[in-house]
């Protein structure tokens, strides 16, 4: 047995628990996910062991590799860049897209989607920092994608999900919430802004101040990576 994935978990548990009591509704649910990137698939059964009920997969061909292996009592998202060759390979498993920042790779999932005839999930990736380095599409750009994905049949639109610059993750956090509750708010056809997905190992707490609903933790829960 792992205890330092216990203790992990624990902590940040009592932390999120720490920033409701602070500055949301006691009966908010902050969902943790466990990103699973390098980490042996052993390690990561420990964490489901321990009430870990998310998943959250980098790489195509990583999680191809270990998904036989993974205890079934957890979903799994994809949360890294996604190429629209790879969409394939994992559409039928994935519960929840959280990368999508183009028309072109809305396109291609809804596409794949309908061949298996379901609906896909996903996410908005928001560049809010409008760094250069990131993908993600720039705020001002939200309304216009939006739009065009809501037209598409086999996707459905549940929220956004970004990656704040590290200098200024708390002014971030704060844009996002306000864009979030902004097209909350709309009611488009197709769109239900249910999930506000950022804050990661170093601000997670933070990003549960400003309304994230899922918190994306890697080193957090299993260490450094090697």
């Amino acid at each position: 047995m792992d205890f330092t994935i216990s203790e992990n978990i624990k902590r940040i548990r009592y932390d999120i628990e720490d920033a409701k009591a602070k500055y949301r509704k006691h009966d908010d649910i902050v969902k943790i996910m466990a990103v699973t990137k390098t980490v042996p698939y052993e390690r990561v059964n420990y964490a489901i062991s321990e009430g870990i009920t998310l998943l959250g997969e980098n790489r195509v061909q990583e999680y191809l590799s270990k998904k036989n292996f993974y205890n079934k009592n957890a979903e799994v998202n994809f949360i890294g860049h996604l190429q629209t060759n790879k969409i394939k390979y994992i559409i039928d498993d994935i519960t929840l897209i959280h990368s999508v920042d183009s028309i072109k790779l809305a396109a291609e999932i809804d596409k794949q989607s309908e061949k298996l005839q379901k609906c896909m999930d996903v996410l908005i990736e928001v560049n809010i920092g409008k760094e250069e380095s990131k993908s993600g599409v720039h705020p001002e750009m939200l309304g216009e994608i939006l739009d065009e994905m809501s037209l598409l049949k086999n996707i459905r639109i549940k929220g956004l999900m970004t990656i704040p610059p590290v200098f200024n993750s708390e002014e971030s956090f704060e844009k996002m919430q306000m864009l979030f509750n902004e097209f909350k708010a709309k009611r488009t056809d197709n769109i239900n802004m249910d999930i506000l997905s950022m804050g990661m190992s170093s601000d997670y707490a933070l990003a549960v101040k400003y309304g994230s609903n899922i918190v994306r933790i890697g080193s957090g829960i299993f260490g450094t990576r090697k």
